[in-house]
């Protein structure tokens, strides 16, 4: 499986468990990802994609999306598409 960086987190809303994420690559709804960072490491499928509390299918670079995650994130994070390449 082949990994490719597609963007930052840059906060996270505890409540409702969403990661906002700068993206310099593409991603879109049921891409396999995974987030690391210092204390944070662990894959999951995207089910949930917003820009401005509105839903989305799709997202490219230089997009800052909201994207429903399953654990908490942190700033700095760093988010991967895993691909089956």
């Amino acid at each position: 499986m082949a990994e490719e960086l597609i963007g930052t987190v840059t906060h996270y809303f505890g409540r409702p468990g969403v990661g906002v994420v700068q993206l310099t690559g593409s991603i879109k709804a049921g891409d396999h990802i995974r987030i690391t960072g210092h204390t944070t490491h662990f894959e999951q499928v995207v089910t949930s994609m917003e820009v401005e509390h509105g839903k989305i299918e799709s997202a490219v670079a230089g997009d800052e999306i909201a994207i429903k995650v399953d654990h908490q994130v942190r700033e700095h994070d760093q988010v991967f598409l895993i691909t089956e390449d």
